[in-house]
């Protein structure tokens, strides 16, 4: 241990009998410390969870990227595209790509107990993933589709299923506007509820084959197809990847691109938490740089006599910087373990709530990150650190003739 380090300990953690000005000093600027880092942690979990939350929502419903035909646009009646084994073959081919299922949408009118609710059937095939529905799921079970059987069962939302007057096992009639008109008989399965109004006013999901023969489409042709990837992080690449190995006539489009609205939104809250972290680095700082000056001035005989021994201005300045280092990772330490512990607590437990309705989620999400925990941990120090050079700039002007009688 170097002397600046042995001298900045002694200074923290030893406790002599006389009161020191300096330790309630000390403690409230700990306390401040732990306070701000605690908001911190908060910040950057509750907005990380809440981000992902609607993105997983958003992904549930349309996978990361779409391939469709390109004069599709955003309308829910396309041409169809050839659902070719060497297309699924070449995409798996792409190192990004996880899973790849098939679609085709259309839209229509459901009818039931004299109810009328405007709707988009979403066919599937026996190749959808169905996981993020088997979490959301509130009534009934998930129908399966089959390529030897047609199913005329369907899956619906809580909110459309209220509208309808509608519960597991009833039959509903859909009508659908064409040429000429048609309308189906289908039978629901299952009633889920993801809190994505705007999701699940919309959709509902049944087998693709009644789609395809309403179309009068052949068996291997589709709206389009659904990729999902294994990292979000590199969707990107996926999406620049995979639209350079489909054909001329197909276009990808990420989940970003289908929905900037919602991410441009979600990009905001990132604003959110850098303010508040910029704010809680300011406070904790002045509150250092005080505590600081107040350890500094306590000490002034002490800083003299180091001068009159011969130690210079820098290694006075890195025995403080030492001391504020020490104070500043307890504080740190403490608002780790009470920030990560309320994380924990609310990411089991669903203690605080929100509106669904605005939030479309029920309550405050939270994701604890190690990489950005790290990070924020690293940067804080550092930064608060930086910061307590202002004081220890005041050392080179403390002469050791008037120090040593300082009373």
């Amino acid at each position: 241990m170097s002397l600046e380090r042995f001298i900045a300990h002694r200074i923290v953690f030893y406790k002599p009998d006389r009161q020191q000005i300096s330790k309630p000093v000390v403690r409230i600027a700990t306390a401040g410390i732990a306070l701000g880092f605690t908001i911190m942690v908060l910040a950057v979990a509750i907005v990380g969870g809440f981000k992902k939350e609607i993105r997983d929502k958003l992904i549930g419903f349309n996978a990361h990227l779409q391939i469709s035909h390109f004069d599709q646009n955003f309308s829910y009646e396309s041409s169809p595209i050839k659902d070719q084994p060497t297309l699924r073959k070449t995409l798996y081919g792409i190192k990004e790509v996880e899973h790849i299922q098939s679609y085709i949408t259309k839209a229509g009118i459901l009818k039931s107990n004299g109810q009328l609710q405007g709707v988009v059937a979403k066919g599937i095939s026996n190749d959808y993933d169905w996981s993020f529905f088997s979490k959301n799921l509130k009534y009934g079970s998930i129908f399966r589709a089959s390529e030897n059987k047609k199913s005329d069962e369907i899956l619906l939302s809580a909110s459309m299923a209220k509208k309808l007057n509608v519960k597991c096992g009833d039959s509903l009639i859909m009508y659908f506007i064409q040429k000429p008109p048609r309308a189906r008989k289908f039978k629901i399965s299952g009633i889920f509820e993801t809190g994505f109004e705007e999701f699940d006013n919309l959709y509902l999901f049944c087998d693709i084959q009644q789609l395809q023969k309403l179309n009068d489409w052949k068996s291997d042709e589709i709206s389009g197809l659904e990729i999902r990837i294994k990292d979000f992080n590199q969707l990107e690449t996926a999406t620049e990847n995979i639209y350079n190995t489909i054909g001329a006539d197909l276009n990808a489009r990420s989940i970003k691109d289908n929905f900037p609205q919602i991410f441009d939104w979600l990009s905001l809250q990132d604003i959110n938490a850098i303010i508040i972290i910029t704010l809680m680095i300011i406070v904790s700082s002045i509150n250092m740089i005080a505590a600081l000056l107040v350890i500094m001035l306590e000490r002034i005989r002490m800083i003299g006599t180091l001068k009159a021994l011969g130690s210079g201005n820098a290694s006075i300045r890195n025995t403080f910087l030492w001391v504020a280092t020490y104070i500043i990772g307890r504080g740190m330490l403490i608002g780790n373990l009470v920030g990560i512990g309320l994380v924990v607590i609310q990411h089991y437990l669903h203690i605080i709530p929100l509106d669904e309705t605005s939030y479309y989620i029920s309550f405050v999400p939270t994701e604890i990150v190690p990489l950005k925990l790290l990070l924020l941990n690293a940067g804080t120090l550092l930064l608060c650190i930086a910061m307590m050079l202002i004081p220890a700039w005041w050392i080179g002007r403390i002469r050791p003739s008037v120090s040593v009688r300082f009373n």
